[in-house]
């Protein structure tokens, strides 16, 4: 992020190698802390108390090489003039504490996601920042870094309550929580300066009311607390809570979850949003930041987002994206021109206040009886497609939410977005030779066929409530037809290979066990994501869906083709679907795919202009 001239990355790699010489300390042993420590692939959930153990243990190796990775990031950092922003303690323990100090306030937090609260991943511990322990062991904290790192930042950031809320709602309470956090940073670090997400603001909005804000974000002298509105692009917090009740923030791009690639944006309130921000009344937002949860797509909305850090008045966008283009590409195009254009106003402008997390059928497959909801509330003459227009009022908070029908979001008109890539594709003869043109090419071509496979999901569900079995499973085929051939689409461009992924995994390992393990976090994280029973998947399966070759085909694919098996036989033998037969299939094919070791192309293959022309011809006609 960009704070008025200080360049101020996040800089948190490594941190768990400190924590355990913290730790250690304070009489953990490495058992404990193999309880504590999350895997490689959901470190950031373990750091922040939403789970511990899954994915886990953390090998020494691991430790020792991250270590050693922060402290070149550190070093780059500081020769490019930039601050760090280190890490801090956010009460978050191992359960051995609550046994290690039996007078320590100590709070063993509600369950996060799991499928029915397994205490081996789930219910961290918390202590109470009212203890004072809590500044012995964050102060211990700031100071081993300090001894690893050299004394390089005075920002901090802590984030108590990421998506757990505290134990009271009483503001006195809320404010002695905020005032002692502080003083575990700045008991050694008289200057430091915390740096927090708002995130808790939005994600648990019936929580933090005026009151609960207003005693957190008061709790230290003003100029000690900067806040991250997160998700500014499509929530911003600063308009309804008095600019943070005067607490200086950054306006943020969230934009991202779960590494998800779909093309999506919005473009003119990032070429805005943060210059009303900063020309408002009593403005007290002191710079612009971007906090997606993942960054390897859409690269025209962070290159934009990347220039508001440099730009103080609005950008008018139908120039600058001619100027993108022919700096992407390397040379001017008018159909690419127009192209754009077209993309600017569909893909690029969604103003629904959905905040985009990839549900398309093909990656977020629909876990569900659709005779249950045919039967009881559809008579013969309805038309499923009118039910499964997008619900404005739904938001994807991490947590899995739960709908009558399936709805995966649509917020433009495809075809238009057809003509843009029409326009696409006849720039091909000009254009070809250009990368970053036929990883767009791809992308787009992905990214409309997947929108046609929802609709011939829908197709399916309308032959499977008119009893037609050939229509069904005409759609269905069709509906695999589809993964198959987009599999193949992306097979053709080196950013979106499954193998990419895995294989950069095993390469961190120092052992064939960790080689294993640290594919098994690769494979669980784009899946299945957190614990599963029998005929129970996941409450987090897909959050981290990708469209990556390979994962369609080996994945997606026999997940929709399984369920359309079950489907067409329900009808066949005029029988109720056997949805739990269905899950136990599905889930333990997962659970076998997530612990396999075959590999995948780490290579392109194919042509991908000519790929993307024999697809359109073959689906748009």
């Amino acid at each position: 992020m960009a704070l008025q001239g200080i360049n101020l990355p996040l800089a948190f790699t490594g941190q768990e190698a400190i924590w355990e010489k913290v730790f250690k300390n304070f009489n953990t042993s490495k058992k404990d802390l193999d309880g504590f420590f999350g895997g490689p692939a959901f470190l950031a959930w373990a750091r922040m108390g939403n789970l511990h153990a899954w994915g886990g243990p953390l090998q020494q190796s691991w430790l020792d090489q991250q270590l050693a990775l922060q402290k070149l990031i550190l070093t780059r950092m500081v020769e490019l003039g930039m601050t760090p922003v280190l890490p801090s303690f956010s009460g978050n323990v191992p359960a051995s504490l609550k046994r290690i100090f039996p007078s320590a306030n100590i709070t063993r937090l509600g369950d996060w996601n799991t499928v029915n609260g397994d205490p081996r991943w789930c219910c961290t511990y918390l202590l109470d920042p009212s203890d004072p322990l809590f500044v012995e062991i964050g102060d211990a904290f700031i100071r081993q870094q300090m001894e690893e790192y050299g004394d390089i930042t005075d920002i901090y950031n802590c984030d108590t309550f990421n998506e757990n809320s505290p134990p009271t709602n009483d503001p006195a309470y809320i404010s002695l929580l905020g005032a002692a956090v502080y003083k575990a940073m700045s008991k050694t670090d008289k200057d430091a300066v915390w740096l927090m997400q708002g995130w808790l603001f939005s994600s648990d909005s019936a929580f933090w009311k005026p009151p609960q804000m207003k005693a957190l974000l008061h709790s230290v002298p003003l100029g000690k607390m900067i806040v991250l509105d997160l998700f500014a692009d499509v929530k911003p917090i600063w308009e309804t809570s008095s600019q943070f009740y005067g607490t200086p923030y950054v306006w943020c791009l969230l934009h991202n979850f779960g590494g998800n690639i779909e093309m999506y944006g919005i473009l003119d309130v990032i070429s805005s949003g943060p210059v009303d921000a900063r020309i408002s009344q009593n403005s007290t937002m002191v710079g612009v930041g971007m906090c997606m949860e993942g960054i390897e797509q859409n690269p025209v909305v962070y290159e934009l987002m990347s220039e508001m850090a440099f730009r103080s008045e609005k950008v008018p966008l139908k120039e600058w994206l001619k100027s993108y283009s022919y700096r992407r590409y390397g040379k001017k195009d008018p159909q690419i021109d127009s192209a754009w254009e077209i993309l600017h106003q569909t893909i690029y402008n969604c103003t629904d206040g959905i905040a985009d997390h990839n549900k398309d059928f093909i990656v977020q497959f629909p876990d569900w009886d659709p005779s249950d909801y045919f039967h009881t509330n559809m008579s013969k003459e309805t038309h499923v497609h009118n039910l499964f227009a997008h619900n404005n009022t739904k938001r994807f908070f991490l947590r899995e939410t739960t709908t009558d029908l399936p709805r995966a979001h649509l917020w433009y008109s495809t075809e238009e977005v057809i003509i843009a890539l029409q326009l696409f594709l006849d720039a091909g003869s000009h254009l070809a030779g250009s990368l970053t043109y036929r990883y767009d090419l791809v992308d787009l071509m992905r990214q409309v066929l997947s929108k046609l496979a929802n609709q011939v999901y829908l197709d399916a569900m309308t032959a499977f409530q008119q009893k037609n079995a050939k229509a069904l499973t005409l759609q269905s085929l069709k509906f695999v037809e589809l993964i198959k051939d987009i599999d193949t689409l992306l097979a053709s461009d080196d950013n979106f290979l499954l193998g990419t992924w895995i294989e950069s995994a095993k390469n961190l390992a120092a052992s064939p066990r960790e080689m294993r393990q640290y594919e098994w976090n690769a494979r669980t994280q784009v899946t299945m994501w957190y614990d599963t029973r029998k005929t129970n998947q996941s409450k987090l399966h897909d959050y981290a869906n990708k469209f990556w070759s390979g994962l369609l085909e080996k994945y997606y694919l026999p997940r929709a083709s399984t369920y359309f098996t079950y489907l067409l036989a329900s009808l066949v033998q005029k029988e109720g679907f056997k949805l739990e037969e269905w899950r136990r299939e599905w889930i333990s094919f997962s659970n076998k795919w997530q612990s396999g070791t075959e590999l995948y192309p780490v290579r392109a293959q194919g042509d991908a202009l000519a790929i993307s022309k024999a697809l359109s011809k073959k689906y748009l006609g």
